[in-house]
């Protein structure tokens, strides 16, 4: 199945995760893929995987928080590929503070990160993306939707992530571009296994019933990006869909 086939898409977070996953997903499919992250060791090794398998993959640097290096990442990408198909917003960070101790450093840290970064790359590839009637899929989270305890500003990025991702559609829908956001519950990857957590942490809080299917790995969320990303995903916008096993359910 090639629903990429010679169709360029930007993925942030490519390094590992969620990111990578869909990275490697969306190469198997035919796409071209502009890999993004801070980490040019592992952006090297998710290229370098891709291109193994007969893929067509490049890599480049950016802070999704500069707004100048988001720009030029954006142009660089649409320079490599001679335009853009989807842009599929991965990178992000996690967290957690006892909400009487969180640091307003430390909140800025992440909204800048996970919200402002979001924005600043759908900003900076909408034009494009008009121009393919391309798609955009932001990493959310079902943080977004329920409360999470020693959360607050992970959860106030998400929950901002969701309703940005919705007004993106709306605004741009007649225009021909689709943005959605994939909510993923507790995924196997890096970020939710290296967690500092407070040590008064009341994990009876969090919902883990994970009722289904159990914790499962990034590639359980890859698939449901590429079919949001692809034409597959034609007539949903606008929507979050959960990855979580039927934690929320």
């Amino acid at each position: 199945m090639k629903r990429f086939q010679d169709k360029s898409v930007m993925v942030t977070g490519a390094g590992s995760g969620i990111g990578k996953a869909a990275a490697l997903r969306i190469a198997s499919e035919g796409g071209r893929v502009f890999c993004v992250d801070l980490n040019q060791e592992a952006l090297e090794a998710t290229v370098a995987e891709i291109t193994a398998s007969g893929g067509d993959a490049q890599w480049h640097l950016c802070n999704v928080a500069d707004v100048q290096q988001v720009e030029d990442t954006v142009a660089a990408c649409v320079k490599a590929y001679d335009g853009l198909y989807a842009l599929v917003n991965m990178a992000g960070i996690l967290r957690f503070d006892d909400t009487e101790r969180l640091k307003l450093e430390d909140w800025d840290k992440i909204i800048a990160v996970n919200l402002t970064g979001t924005m600043l790359l759908c900003r900076a590839v909408l034009p494009h993306l008009v121009e393919s009637s391309g798609s955009i899929v932001n990493a959310a989270s079902t943080a977004a939707l329920s409360g999470l305890p020693s959360g607050a500003a992970y959860s106030a990025s998400k929950g901002g992530v969701l309703a940005m991702t919705r007004s993106i559609a709306i605004e741009y829908g007649k225009r021909g571009v689709r943005a959605n956001c994939v909510c993923p519950g507790d995924i196997n990857t890096g970020m939710t296994t290296g967690i500092d957590y407070p040590d008064n942490m009341d994990f009876d809080l969090i919902p883990r019933i994970m009722s289904l299917t159990g914790v499962k790995g990034p590639e359980t969320v890859a698939g449901v990006i590429a079919m949001l990303a692809c034409e597959d995903g034609i007539h949903i916008t606008g929507e979050d869909i959960r990855v979580d096993g039927g934690t929320l359910s």
